[in-house]
């Protein structure tokens, strides 16, 4: 696991606040994640997890608080605009056509295309996506079927492992994942765990929700907790508990914030 982190984070996300009506979402979310570094965010379910992704991903806007993007503040007015920053996304249905390949699943939405008559007819340039897909999945060790494989005859971890890829492939500093491992084998999650913390050996940032604490505790440098909409603390996995981070998590800490 990567453990070296630079002073300067990759993003650093102070007193995000949103409200949904008379729903406040957040009420107050501040974090950080460096490259090289895994952050674990865990909370039970309605605590802010998905909100505060959004807001990353520039999905939804902060009504108070900012988002700093090497060191800089930024507006993630949307996913467009945080791509454009190397802010990737990895959500929990993964977001991949069944029906298509594993190349074409790689680069959906942004085909690479060939003239056959100048000026007239493009066509998909398939030889030229694979040829850049390669080096990509060999800088993190990826093993997947040949690349004309259809998606809808992966298994779930090889599904996941296209949608990390896809991230990777295009020049991402920070990678979230929602719920990297759910509904995955044994074998699998391993699989997928190995790779994240690969995507941290490689320079990137990588945030990561899960709801499973064995997989936090085998891949995660730091713990960011968030209970009703709040952060009530962050700790570093090697100096702390299963049983303490659960503890934050329900409430049953006596400490309402805890950094440690």
């Amino acid at each position: 696991m990567a453990t070296e982190v630079k002073t300067q984070p990759v993003l650093e996300v102070r007193s995000l606040r949103k409200r949904f009506g008379a729903v406040q979402a957040l009420d107050g979310v501040s974090f950080s994640v460096h490259a090289g570094e895994i952050v674990a965010l865990v909370g039970d379910n309605g605590a802010g997890k998905s909100t505060t992704i959004k807001m990353i991903a520039g999905v939804e806007q902060p009504d108070e608080g900012e988002i700093l993007f090497e060191g800089q503040p930024v507006r993630l007015t949307s996913p467009a605009v945080a791509e454009k920053y190397g802010i990737q996304t990895v959500y929990q249905d993964l977001a991949l056509c069944d029906n298509l390949d594993i190349v074409s699943n790689l680069f959906l939405g942004r085909e690479l295309r060939r003239s056959v008559i100048p000026g007239l007819v493009r066509v998909i340039d398939r030889n030229e996506m694979e040829r850049r897909a390669i080096p990509v999945l060999n800088e993190l060790g990826i093993r997947l079927p040949p690349l004309h494989t259809q998606v809808a005859s992966l298994s779930g971890g090889q599904r996941q492992t296209v949608a990390v890829a896809r991230s990777v492939l295009w020049g991402s500093k920070l990678v979230m994942l929602d719920e990297p491992t759910a509904a995955l084998g044994v074998v699998q999650q391993r699989a997928v765990l190995e790779l994240i913390q690969r995507l941290a050996a490689s320079g990137r940032a990588v945030l990561v929700i899960s709801h499973n604490m064995s997989d936090v505790f085998k891949i995660a440098n730091r713990i960011v907790v968030l209970r009703l909409g709040r952060t009530v603390a962050t700790f570093d996995r090697e100096q702390v508990t299963p049983e303490q981070v659960v503890a934050a998590i329900t409430g049953a800490s006596a400490q309402e914030e805890v950094t440690s």
